[in-house]
């Protein structure tokens, strides 16, 4: 009896003391409890060596071009013209030579092979007015040793370009794998800010998967606080194994220095793009065809469906993959090869990074049913076949005159008429476009937030077809009596792409 009384004693007092030292037994743990704080082993007390071992291998980029300006009026020289003077030599002739000036750039770049493979931004060596590339490209190593370079490709769309140095037995640098970076993770950043010459600079990741433009394929940044600045651009940032996770490319501050927010093309992005500009390949990118808009809170609502899960299919190119697999305005794309579509996980993300000519499931919600569409991705076309597609944006705001609307109707704090082919004609919009035109609009509407404006189309209200004012009040109050807080609208402007718009049902 005593050893027993003495076994349960000692269970009693060791159950007491975890319990005092460690709170209730399967508890959940504070986040930044000691226990969890403990620095990882390896955590670096410098980065001396790191950076010694990793200089050589970038580089200082400089480019040259001349680009024409515009010549100064001589302020004499329509005084000599008018007194019957002669004019200034080569002056007031037609027949003055072209001025222009000599202009460069600076930037920071980074040794892939010892054969002199170089990898930078496309903005440091493209031309004047984005056309071609600039007239010369110098490279300078760490040793101050200078090398001219010739452009092998480069790539607007992921802003990336790959040059080429003759040499040999170069210091070079391998790519990491971007995947497996996280946020609060160590990186060290070398380049060439302000024509310093090679600087390093340190911090964290401080977000992943950063969206700064809020589309298309590459608005996917790895975010630091290591300071990045003009000059930067195209050089390296590595990890704490050395290895290159991501090419710098851009900074948001107020006044262009850093702030604390530098901006890198991920590993994962880029590395495909100069694996196929090292081919003699255009880079392989999958296509939808598709106009894609963020299933924000107003739009979310207007549907009944969660914001930010998913993206509205605005436009649907004729011809193209998605509208072969019946795709339609209006969808709302959810998944894509069973991937969930999310702000950091976009449609145009994931298309992008699929094997042209695979088939995938696209799970769309249509009408309040969810759908699955087989699509064959396609290669995705050009910027420049892609801006003809787009057409162009027209500021039409004064195109219907002062004329008095006819069957006005009024509903989101719009003033509302039918189309009629003179008011096609006037506001450049396609010949077989239907909806009522927007004639006013209250400046303190939502809708006038939203960016609606005078001369916008109005085609659809929740997908539902519209030709007049009435239609417009109808589906208003319909969603009103169905308790939705908000419409869904799909709004045509001159010859742009058509764009829904979420708007606000106003209390009444």
């Amino acid at each position: 009896m005593r050893y027993a009384y003495g076994v349960a004693m000692a269970l009693l007092l060791g159950g007491t003391a975890f319990s005092v030292a460690t709170g209730q037994a399967g508890a959940q743990v504070a986040q930044n409890a000691p226990s969890a704080m403990v620095p990882r082993a390896g955590a670096p007390s410098s980065f001396s060596d790191l950076a010694a071992r990793l200089a050589p291998a970038v580089v200082n980029i400089s480019t040259k071009q001349r680009v024409p300006v515009r010549r100064q009026v001589d302020p004499f020289e329509e005084f000599f013209r008018r007194f019957g003077g002669q004019a200034p030599q080569g002056q007031g002739q037609g027949q003055e030579t072209p001025q222009t000036r000599e202009t460069g750039s600076l930037g920071s770049g980074f040794i892939i092979s010892p054969d002199g493979y170089i990898v930078t931004n496309n903005h440091l060596i493209q031309g004047a007015n984005g056309q071609g590339t600039v007239d010369s490209i110098t490279i300078t190593l760490s040793d101050r040793k200078e090398y001219p370079a010739r452009v092998i490709g480069r790539d607007s769309a992921s802003d990336l370009a790959l040059l080429k140095i003759e040499g040999s037995n170069l210091p070079y640098v391998n790519w990491g794998d971007s995947n497996r970076a996280r946020v609060g993770d160590w990186i060290v950043a070398i380049g060439n800010p302000y024509g310093l010459g090679g600087t390093v600079t340190a911090g964290i990741i401080s977000a992943l998967h950063r969206g700064i433009t809020g589309a298309g394929a590459y608005d996917r940044y790895i975010q630091t606080d290591a300071s990045i600045n003009m000059g930067n651009s195209g050089g390296p940032m590595f990890d704490m194994a050395g290895n290159v996770i991501g090419v710098n490319s851009a900074l948001i501050s107020p006044t262009g220095a850093s702030v604390g927010i530098g901006l890198a093309i991920p590993a994962e992005a880029a590395k495909p793009v100069i694996d196929a500009l090292r081919r003699g390949q255009r880079p392989e990118r999958g296509y939808l065809g598709v106009g894609l808009q963020p299933l924000e809170e107003s739009i979310a609502a207007s549907l009944g469906l969660p914001k930010e899960r998913g993206e509205l299919v605005r436009s649907v190119v004729p011809g193209g993959p998605a509208a072969r697999a019946g795709m339609q305005q209006g969808d709302v794309i959810v998944k894509v090869n069973g991937q969930d579509v999310t702000p950091d996980e976009t449609a145009s993300y994931i298309i992008a990074n699929t094997t042209v000519g695979s088939r995938v499931p696209i799970e769309v919600i249509r009408d309040g049913r969810r759908r699955i569409l087989q699509v064959q991705v396609g290669q995705r076309p050009t910027e420049e076949e892609l801006a003809r597609q787009s057409g162009a944006v027209t500021d039409q705001d004064q195109a219907l005159g002062e004329e008095a609307p006819v069957a006005p109707g009024t509903a989101l704090g719009l003033s509302m008429q039918p189309l009629n082919p003179q008011i096609i004609r006037a506001l450049n919009l396609p010949t077989d476009v239907r909806g009522v035109v927007i004639t006013s609009i209250e400046a303190s509407s939502d809708a006038a937030q939203k960016g609606l404006r005078r001369g916008d189309v109005i085609m659809s209200v929740n997908r539902q077809p519209v030709t007049a004012p009435a239609q417009v009040l109808a589906a208003v109050e319909a969603a009103r009596r169905a308790g939705r807080t908000s419409v869904l609208l799909l709004v045509k402007r001159g010859q742009a792409p058509e764009a829904f718009v979420g708007v606000d049902i106003a209390t009444r």
